[in-house]
């Protein structure tokens, strides 16, 4: 039980941190030299995104929540957040190619840091 209660804490904490660094922010920026629209996010919201997640997940593994089980939480809680608020935004469906992308690397990164969490902290 503590694997399922964990996993739906890291999901809770997962979609809380994507909206308090990310999901909020919609605003594009326009460089007038170039004529480039780059954002809306900054790489201080992404960083700080990251960080919370990485405390997040360790903090589970540590916390004996299965590995796989809170990466996997960890990754749909996140990729669904991010295309609720991508698909609100977006008119030519191309959130959907961004959604697996983001899948695929959330997948394999939480996957390894769990994995690492749990045999660095049975040694």
């Amino acid at each position: 039980m503590r694997s399922f209660f964990g996993s739906v804490v890291v999901a809770a904490a997962t979609v809380a941190a994507f909206f308090a660094f990310l999901g909020r922010d919609t605003t594009k920026t326009l460089d007038a030299a170039t004529g480039n629209e780059t954002g809306p996010w900054s790489t201080a919201q992404v960083a700080g995104c990251l960080g919370v997640l990485l405390i997040v997940l360790v903090a589970a593994v540590l916390l004996r929540v299965h590995p796989l089980l809170a990466a996997a939480a960890m990754t749909v809680a996140f990729v669904v957040a991010w295309t609720v608020a991508a698909a609100a935004s977006d008119e030519t469906g191309l959130f959907l190619v961004g959604a697996v992308l983001i899948f695929l690397g959330l997948a394999a990164g939480t996957t390894l840091v769990a994995l690492l969490t749990r045999r660095l902290t049975h040694r």
